[in-house]
Parts: C-alpha cells; sequence; structure tokens
C-alpha cells in the first residue's frame, strides 16, 4: 500500500477533499510522538484505544455519508460523552457484504461506533495498522476537530478484516492533545491502572 495513495482514495470519496488535510507525510511507527503513538500505534479499535486514554465513553456523530450497494462511506467525528469534546475524524470505508443484516443495520444507523458494533456482535476481526500520517489540517479538518488551521496532528490508516475479508478501510486522526492531558495520562498511577 502507498500510504499517499490510500489517504488520496480515502478522502476522494468526499466533496471538498483538497480542503480537508492541507499536507501529509508518511512517518515510520516508532517516530510517531506521545500521545499520538499510544493512541495510533497498535492494532486495537480507536473506540475502545480513545476510550482508554480520555477516560470517558466515545459516541459518533456521522457529517457525511454515501452508500452505494454493500458499499459504504462516512465521515465521522468521535467525542467524549461527558464533555462533548471531539477527540477523532474518521473516514470508514465498509464493505459490507462481510457482516451479518443486523450489524450492516446498526452500522447503517450510525448511532454507535463502528468498533463498538463489532465487538459488541463478536464479529471476528483483526486490524492492520497501514500507515501514520502527519497531518497538517486544512479548512475542513481544522472544522471537524474544531482547531485551527494549519495545526499539526497525527492519524493512521488501517484496514479491519471481519472474518479474515479485507472489509474496512479507515483514517483516524487524533486531535490535537493538550500538554496537561498528556502529562496526565502519562503519570506513573495512569501507567499502573492501563498495566
Amino acid at each position: 500500500m502507498n500510504p499517499h495513495d490510500e489517504l488520496n482514495s480515502l478522502i476522494s470519496m468526499f466533496d471538498d477533499a483538497d480542503q480537508l488535510i492541507d499536507s501529509a507525510e508518511h512517518i515510520p511507527s516508532s517516530e510517531t510522538p506521545e500521545p499520538f503513538k499510544q493512541l495510533l500505534v497498535h492494532d486495537h479499535h480507536m473506540t475502545v484505544t480513545m476510550e482508554s486514554f480520555h477516560g470517558d465513553q466515545v459516541c459518533v456523530e456521522i457529517l457525511e455519508s454515501r452508500q452505494a450497494g454493500d458499499s459504504y462511506a462516512r465521515q465521522i467525528v468521535l467525542r467524549l460523552l461527558e464533555t462533548n469534546r471531539i477527540v477523532q475524524f474518521g473516514i470508514v470505508r465498509f464493505n459490507l457484504e462481510y457482516v451479518t443484516p443486523t450489524v450492516r443495520q446498526e452500522i447503517l444507523a450510525g448511532q454507535v461506533p463502528l468498533g463498538r458494533v463489532l465487538i459488541n456482535h463478536n464479529v471476528l476481526r483483526h486490524i492492520d495498522l497501514g500507515a501514520v500520517m502527519r497531518i497538517v489540517a486544512g479548512d475542513n479538518l481544522a472544522r471537524a476537530l474544531q482547531t485551527p488551521v494549519g495545526t499539526v496532528t497525527y492519524g493512521r490508516l488501517a484496514t479491519i478484516f471481519c472474518n479474515r475479508a479485507p472489509a474496512v478501510d479507515l483514517l483516524e486522526i487524533a486531535s490535537p492533545v493538550s500538554e496537561e492531558l498528556t502529562t496526565q495520562r502519562d503519570s506513573p498511577e495512569l501507567r499502573r491502572e492501563r498495566s
């Protein structure tokens, strides 16, 4: 996978794609700075990772969606339940033929984050981390993340295999994390809690 080709493939599914990201650079996973390394460099669902990192449940908000037969795509943000703060922007491209009608219906309803749907229905899945990207926010991403244009953040490209088939392509971009939250999340007490 060429990370830039995959990134362009995902963002080009929606209008004003050129206004989403000002620039993107593929970086080695090992060089991803904290806390983004903790947030992005793993083979877990971002739903679970964000909830663990922020100590709160996340809810999904669909910004735009497209469907043609079994092909379904959407732009989303994840918000913390208690504070309503946005913690992630994402683009999902899902081949719905790999899931049951019940799972399909819940995904299309858009009320529950994708990772939680797959976990709740015990869908056999594996997440393959494709690439980590250093991203400079364009107008649309800045608006979605409620951050200034030109803000630097990090994201990942990944594929979810459902029942051993490559069912979901993902772009997941973490919101910038404040220094205060980073310090709190890296405290010895929290490290012990996570281990």
